[in-house]
């Protein structure tokens, strides 16, 4: 007679290790208005794959790119701030 072994068993069973470190959350942290922007973009994007852009759609995908394009910049900004020592530009 063989046992079977339910699938939670199997993926549950080395969950404790492959949790996410206190290191990658904040990474997640820093770069989430980066994924949100990217996030609003591709809804701008989504939403004319149907139908044909209209000037309203134009503005609103222009208008996320630039968003994303600030939030990387902001991103880049912060990590240049925080790696350079004792303050210099």
């Amino acid at each position: 007679m063989s046992h079977i072994v339910t699938v939670q068993d199997a993926v549950t069973a080395f969950a404790d290790f492959m949790e996410p470190k206190a290191a990658e959350l904040d990474a997640i942290e820093r770069e989430m208005p980066v994924i949100l922007a990217d996030v609003e973009l591709l809804d701008a994007h989504i939403v004319t794959l149907d139908r044909t852009p209209t000037e309203l759609d134009a503005r609103r995908i222009r208008r996320a790119r630039r968003r994303a394009l600030a939030a990387r910049v902001a991103l880049l900004n912060r990590t240049a701030d925080a790696s350079l020592p004792g303050g210099a530009a």
